[in-house]
């Protein structure tokens, strides 16, 4: 998976990676949600939805900590997980 059409939001996120994904949310006419913040174990969940979509109760999507998101030409959507490769740990 290529950076630009996939983004990995890790547990434990941090400002810097909410400002990654908002840029590249953006590159595909996608926001987060301001108003919406869920904080777990993992980390920080964030809703998104279509810059310039009306605001309603379960629209947009919801990323939970260590989801990928991909783009699809279309839409965004969270990828399953056998579609994300299992990271390897160093020898």
């Amino acid at each position: 998976m290529d950076s630009e059409n996939a983004y990995e939001w890790p547990r434990g996120a941090t400002q810097s990676d909410m400002h990654r994904l908002e840029a590249w949310l953006a590159r595909h006419g996608w926001e987060v949600d301001p108003t919406v913040y869920m904080a777990g174990a993992g980390g920080a969940a964030v809703q998104v939805r279509r810059i310039d979509a009306a605001w309603a109760d379960g629209e947009g999507l919801l990323i939970l900590p260590a989801e990928t998101v991909m783009w699809d030409g279309t839409r965004i959507r969270v990828a399953p997980r056998a579609a994300v490769p299992a990271r390897c740990a160093a020898s």
